[in-house]
């Protein structure tokens, strides 16, 4: 009786958060975007998701908040990397931020290399590495037992290439999953700020950031202050609540 009890107080549950979402949905079709919002942050206390937080992203674009609409694209980038949805709407939302920030330049490779990180998520690396471990282990099957030399010979070189492929998606899905913890971005949230020499408001102003911006925080030892670095190699000291991580 307990268990059936708890049963359907488990389904009530689901099937509240299947309602809220739906009306949140439903808010957002119908263009009451301030609601949507509302019910996709309590949505997110059950779990964050690339989803949720790229429509919140599209909420906040809708009523032309563009900085909350550059800092929710983000982090749904950073969950779904490959996503063409969120990496467009994340570069036009970044258009009409007020700074023109020109990235450093890199070595050609650095920039390949990247590129195929976020190919794909962290999952879909992983997913990737599990269906070449499993085609590697019936390739060798193949290799063991065929009894024509060309199956041995495409079972033996298949089996390698496999291998080798399950190899680097351990890899690749290690590297998103170490810049997904790892990363220090964050997006400037005041309208303009003053960017200082030293971690102190007498510190001389070096340069001016607007809201929308992304940053790096290089060091973060400092409760009221971070340093950080732009995209184009400029660094200097801001204020920790003018802005928010991803």
């Amino acid at each position: 009786m307990r268990f059936i009890i708890l049963f359907a107080c488990l389904n009530l549950f689901v099937s509240a958060k299947a309602v809220t979402k739906a009306e949140a949905d439903s808010a957002y079709a119908e263009g009451n975007y301030q609601k949507a919002i509302t019910l996709y942050d309590s949505l997110l206390a059950d779990g964050i998701s690339y989803e949720l937080y790229y429509n919140l992203g599209n909420c906040y674009y809708r009523i032309d908040d563009i900085t909350h609409a550059v800092l929710y694209y983000e982090r749904a980038s950073l969950l779904s990397p490959a996503d063409a949805d969120v990496r467009f709407n994340l570069q036009m939302a970044r258009s009409k931020t007020i700074d023109k920030i020109v990235p450093e330049s890199e070595m050609f490779f650095v920039t390949w290399y990247r590129s195929l990180v976020n190919m794909a998520s962290v999952d879909g690396w992983g997913y990737l590495a599990l269906v070449m471990l499993g085609l590697a282990l019936v390739l060798a099957l193949l290799y063991l037992f065929a009894n024509q030399i060309w199956l041995r010979k495409l079972g033996f070189f298949g089996a390698f290439l496999a291998l080798l492929l399950f190899f680097v998606g351990n890899l690749l899905a290690w590297q998103q999953k170490h810049e997904l913890v790892t990363q220090k971005g964050a997006i400037i949230m005041d309208s303009a700020v003053n960017v200082k020499s030293t971690p102190a408001h007498n510190g001389t102003d070096l340069f001016i950031l607007h809201e929308g911006t992304k940053v790096t925080i290089v060091d973060d030892t400092m409760r009221d202050w971070k340093e950080v670095r732009v995209a184009d190699g400029k660094q200097g000291w801001i204020e920790t609540k003018q802005m928010e991580v991803i």
